[in-house]
């Protein structure tokens, strides 16, 4: 009886010895995995922030051309706006007199197209 309890002691100590090598087992591969985890989402984050730059340099590119852009087209609009003013100013008394002198001088005239009655 002896030597069958001593073989059952033996069995349950070797199933717990077995159990505590797959608790620590499952904990390992959790450290693992956590582990992965992290070194998975550093190095997402450290991609994400390389694009953002790529698209921030690039983005910088085209907003500066475009307000180079921008800004000689307004100083083309300001160049062309001086010029119709200036032009409106030195022409403006003498297109104001022709269209007086057209307006005074009436010259009535039946229109060739026009047909009397008979």
């Amino acid at each position: 009886m002896t030597s069958q309890s001593q073989g059952i002691q033996q069995l349950l100590q070797a199933e717990k010895r077995a159990k505590d090598k797959l608790e620590e087992a499952k904990k390992r591969k959790g450290k693992r995995l956590k582990q992965a985890k992290e070194e998975a989402i550093a190095e997402i984050d450290h991609y994400r922030l390389q694009r953002e730059k790529e698209f921030r340099n690039k983005q910088t590119n085209v907003m500066g051309s475009q307000g180079d852009l921008s800004a000689k087209i307004e100083e083309q609009t300001k160049e062309t706006i001086q010029k119709l003013t200036s032009s409106y100013h030195k022409n403006k008394e003498t297109m104001m007199k022709k269209l007086l002198n057209m307006i005074y001088d009436i010259n009535p005239e039946v229109h060739p197209n026009f047909r009397q009655a008979a």
